[in-house]
């Protein structure tokens, strides 16, 4: 029997600015995202007909509320084949992130079965399958460092994040992205911060000023409802980071961190109290590991 397993890398974001609503009800945005080493893994074997899934995660359904399963149906869908697989999730990237681990899912689950099933289908087709799931999906596809624009579909490559070491912690609480996003329509005043000096930074591989230009125009939203995401940040960088952001819609926060060594006493402070684990940059979204 045929085993494919797969590696699905979680994000963040290094630069996240929302520019408002637009008429299709998504929001216009503009965002930095880099691929880390944090993943998820899939497995899929062969099954006579119809989609299986099954996830270690209580937390998440195996049916179709599932991203994993949405992103099967839809390849079967538009390819017509009658083919059917088993997907086993295992999930290591937290929920409610703001880490994209479900979008990460679907971006391994259209690559995974389209080696499976012998479809075929060029990237930029997958990409397209892709966008009807989910804003951050085609990103996982590719994986690496883009700038992100429209409703995140829009990508432009970008040099990949300088060799680092990051901490990704978590508080206990998860959120709904959509919900974020709306409360941030109803703020008077909104904040745009600058992208260039990021931009320009990664293009240098100049990690300091990288860390100095970090912003997300979400963190108002979330920390005023949620002051330990404010708090978590304080700790991060009191325990000596180079630069400290939530990313995406949150609660997750990530640390850029001088040394591994740095990094792995920071987590290990950290694990008592929230989800904590170190990661590095990482240049691909998925990754075939065993066929």
């Amino acid at each position: 029997m045929r085993v494919l397993k797969l590696k699905a890398y979680a994000k963040i974001n290094l630069y996240l600015d929302v520019l408002g609503r637009r008429e299709d009800g998504y929001h216009a945005i503009q965002t930095i995202m880099q691929s880390i080493s944090l993943c998820d893994e899939l497995r899929i074997t062969s099954k006579s007909s119809g989609i299986e899934v099954l996830c270690s995660s209580p937390d998440l359904s195996n049916d179709q509320d599932n991203l994993v399963f949405k992103s099967a149906s839809l390849l079967r869908e538009y390819t017509g084949i009658k083919h059917g697989a088993c997907i086993e999730l295992g999930k290591n990237i937290p929920i409610g992130a703001g880490l994209a681990g479900g979008s990460a899912d679907a971006a391994a689950t259209l690559i995974g079965l389209n080696d499976f099933w012998s479809l075929n289908l060029p990237v930029d087709e997958l990409m397209r399958l892709a966008a009807r799931l989910g804003s951050d999906i085609p990103f996982c596809i590719l994986g690496g460092a883009y700038l992100a624009e429209g409703r995140g579909e829009k990508l432009t490559k970008l040099n990949s994040f300088p060799r680092s070491e990051i901490v990704i912690a978590k508080p206990d609480l998860s959120l709904s992205t959509a919900e974020i996003y709306n409360k941030w329509d109803a703020i008077k005043t909104k904040r745009h911060p600058e992208i260039s000096g990021v931009l320009k930074s990664l293009k240098q591989g100049n990690l300091v000023g990288i860390c100095s230009g970090l912003a997300n125009t979400l963190e108002d939203v979330v920390m005023e409802e949620h002051p330990e995401v404010r708090i978590l940040k304080k700790e991060l960088l009191q325990a000596g980071a180079l630069g400290v952001l939530m990313s995406g819609s949150g609660p997750s926060v990530f640390a850029i961190i001088g040394t591994k060594e740095q990094a792995a006493t920071i987590c290990r402070i950290l694990q008592g109290k929230y989800f904590a684990v170190t990661a590095t940059p990482y240049m691909k979204g998925v990754e075939i590991v065993q066929d």
